[in-house]
């Protein structure tokens, strides 16, 4: 499913990870510090901060077992105790960060998150703040026998090239997909067009062709409307732009996107359910656009 750690970088990872509680449903590392992106130097890589998540069954328990491990991870919330952690670690996007903790000679953050509301963001996208990530290589470092999480994370990988799909053109390349994939959490980020380096996606995928590759192809393998062929950089698409196909692609979106382009059309006080509205969308010339504009709408 995930790309499997290699064995030259797993040790480094390995040893961060026994700092912690290992109560664990899902760990794994992410960003720069484990990827190298475009214009970066390996030296650069080797410094930067190292990014984790922390997927957890019993939130409470695993915040009070670390606070014993490594209370000075946390800020003044520390004196609350882990069930006011907890709570507020419930707000937003469901996860919780320790910033800037010194860690053999590294600089680490992690996030906290429980498993149900990882499940829930891969199924449904409800925030897309971790299945944004999961939809990029990442390094899993951890993961238990959890067929629904790993259910969702199958899921989430097929909702992003379905999403995708109706986004490009009929034909395109496979670097053309995995920029559109890899851009569907940044969707809308205003962070994107100032004050962060606009091209970061293709600094992402360019530099990473082959992660995404390994990600993605047993996915694209087994979807009809393509014809794979990856060592030519080409997608061989017949990506079927029909109304009906159109629909049967809106209507395998997750819950949120869906709700997301139904009230881009639906106007307010009209009571239609949204099968028929993502008809309507179906029949749209700007069908993939729509799906643009609801993946850009406020979360």
């Amino acid at each position: 499913m995930a790309l499997p750690v290699l064995s030259s970088s797993a040790v480094k990872f390995r040893r961060v990870l026994a700092h912690f509680p290992q109560e664990l449903s899902l760990a794994f590392a992410y960003g720069s510090g484990v990827f190298r992106q475009a214009g970066a130097s390996a030296e650069h890589g080797e410094t930067n901060m190292l990014d984790f998540v922390f997927a957890v069954d019993d939130v409470v328990t695993w915040h009070m077992t670390n606070l014993s491990k490594n209370r000075s991870h946390y800020s003044f919330l520390k004196f609350f105790g882990p069930k006011k952690i907890s709570t507020i670690q419930g707000y937003g996007a469901g996860i919780y960060y320790n910033t800037l903790v010194p860690c053999n000679g590294r600089m680490i953050k992690y996030g906290v998150i429980s498993t149900d509301a990882l499940i829930e963001d891969l199924f449904h996208w409800k925030t897309l703040y971790v299945a944004g990530r999961l939809q990029k290589p990442v390094k899993i470092l951890a993961q238990n026998e959890n067929s629904r999480l790993q259910a969702a994370l199958v899921s989430n990988l097929k909702s992003a090239v379905i999403a995708s799909f109706l986004m490009l053109p009929e034909s395109f390349s496979e670097e053309d997909l995995f920029l559109q994939i890899a851009g569907l959490s940044y969707s809308g980020d205003f962070r994107m067009i100032i004050g962060e380096d606009r091209f970061k996606v293709q600094n992402i995928v360019k530099p990473n062709i082959a992660h995404f590759q390994k990600l993605y192809s047993t996915i694209l393998q087994g979807c009809p409307q393509v014809v794979y062929k990856h060592q030519l950089g080409r997608l061989e698409a017949s990506i079927d732009k029909s109304p009906e196909g159109q629909f049967t692609q809106l209507m395998a979106l997750p819950k949120t996107l869906q709700q997301k382009i139904t009230a881009l059309v639906n106007p307010p006080g009209k009571n239609r359910d949204v099968e028929e509205i993502l008809l309507q969308v179906a029949h749209d010339p700007d069908c993939g656009y729509l799906v643009h504009q609801g993946r850009s709408g406020p979360v």
